[in-house]
C-alpha cells in the first residue's frame, strides 16, 4: 500500500527525521513503525499510564506556593 500524505507539522517531521536518524533506518521505515505503534496494531502495545488516580488530589500547601511565586520574582540586576 502506498500513502501521499500532507501538512505534516514541523515538529512531527523533526522527530520522524532523528527517530530515523537515530535507528538507521530511512524515513519511510521510521514513518511506519511510527503508524504501527500509534495505531495499536503492532505485536505488544506500548503500555501508558492513566494519570485518573492522582488527578485531583493536589493539596495547598503553604511552603509550596511560596517557593513557586519566589520562581516568578525577577531578578532585576540580572537584567539590567
Amino acid at each position: 500500500m502506498q500513502y501521499t500524505i500532507r501538512g505534516i507539522p514541523p515538529a512531527v517531521d523533526d522527530a520522524l527525521r532523528e527517530r530515523a536518524r537515530t535507528a538507521g533506518k530511512s524515513l519511510n521505515e521510521a514513518a511506519i513503525e511510527a503508524l504501527v505503534e500509534g495505531t495499536g496494531v503492532a505485536g505488544t502495545p506500548r503500555k501508558r499510564r492513566n494519570l485518573d488516580d492522582v488527578a485531583g488530589t493536589w493539596k495547598a500547601d503553604k511552603a509550596v506556593e511560596a517557593a513557586l511565586e519566589a520562581q516568578d520574582k525577577v531578578d532585576e540586576g540580572l537584567w539590567g
